[in-house]
C-alpha cells in the first residue's frame, strides 16, 4: 500500500493591532509572536524523522501563509542539505486561500467601522454554514480538490501546507464526519498547529488523521 501524508500547518498569530477582520486583504503579516509560533513548528518539523523528509511545500498566496512556511523552510532546508539534497522552495495555491468573508475590513469591537454597525448584524444568520461569506463546503470542496491532485503527484511521499483555520477545519470536518459544516467556535487548529492526514494513494481512503501544536507555549 502507497500512502501520501499531507500535514496542513496553520499560520502563526498575525500583527493586528486595530483588530479588523483581515480575511483575505493584503499586507497582514506575521507578528513578532508569529514568527516566533512559526519558528517553534519549523524546527519541531525539522526534528522530525518522519516531517523531514517531505518533497514539497505549498501554502496560500497570503502574506501570512507565506512567511510562515518561510520559516519552515529555513529550519528544513539545512536537514535536507547536510543530506546532499537540494534545498525545497515554495509554491502557493489559490485553492487553500482563507475563506471569503463579507466582513473584511470590518473591525471587532464598537466605534467606527465595527462590525455590528451600518447593518452588518443581519448577516450572521446561520453559524453552521456559515452565512456571511464563502460555505465550508465550498472550503471544502476546493482543498479536497488540491489535496487530490497532490496525492497523485506525490505517491507515497509527504507535503506540507500551510494555510488557514476555516479550510483546514472544514476539510477535516468534511473527511470525519462527511458534511463540512460545523460550529466555528468548536476548531481545533490552533496557531502554527500542524494537521497531518494520510491517505491510501490508491483509494484516497484517509488512514489516519493527527494532531500536534508546537507552539503552544509562546506568547
Amino acid at each position: 500500500m502507497t500512502a501520501t501524508t499531507i500535514h496542513f500547518v496553520r499560520h502563526g498569530k498575525v500583527h493586528n493591532p486595530d483588530h479588523l477582520l483581515y480575511e483575505r486583504l493584503p499586507d497582514f503579516h506575521l507578528s513578532d509572536v508569529g514568527r516566533r509560533m512559526a519558528e517553534a513548528t519549523g524546527a519541531y518539523i525539522a526534528a522530525s524523522p518522519q516531517m523531514n523528509t517531505v518533497s514539497a511545500v505549498y501554502s496560500s498566496p497570503l502574506d501570512r501563509t507565506r512567511e510562515t512556511a518561510g520559516a519552515i523552510l529555513d529550519a528544513l532546508n539545512p536537514v535536507r542539505e547536510a543530506r546532499g539534497q537540494e534545498p525545497l522552495t515554495l509554491t502557493t495555491d489559490e485553492r487553500v486561500i482563507e475563506a471569503g468573508n463579507e466582513f473584511r475590513g470590518k473591525r471587532i469591537g464598537h466605534g467606527e467601522g465595527a462590525l455590528w454597525r451600518n447593518g452588518n448584524w443581519r448577516l450572521v444568520a446561520n453559524l453552521w454554514k456559515p452565512s456571511w461569506g464563502e460555505s465550508y463546503a465550498h472550503i471544502a470542496a476546493r482543498v479536497g480538490d488540491f489535496a487530490r491532485e497532490k496525492i497523485r503527484r506525490h505517491p507515497g511521499e509527504q507535503i506540507i501546507v500551510v494555510s488557514h483555520e476555516s479550510p483546514i477545519w472544514s476539510f477535516r470536518h468534511l473527511l470525519e464526519t462527511g458534511h463540512a459544516e460545523h460550529w466555528m467556535f468548536l476548531r481545533h487548529t490552533a496557531l502554527a498547529s500542524i494537521t497531518s492526514i494520510t491517505f491510501d494513494c490508491e483509494t484516497g481512503r484517509v488512514m489516519s488523521i493527527t494532531y500536534v501544536d508546537p507552539a503552544a507555549g509562546i506568547q
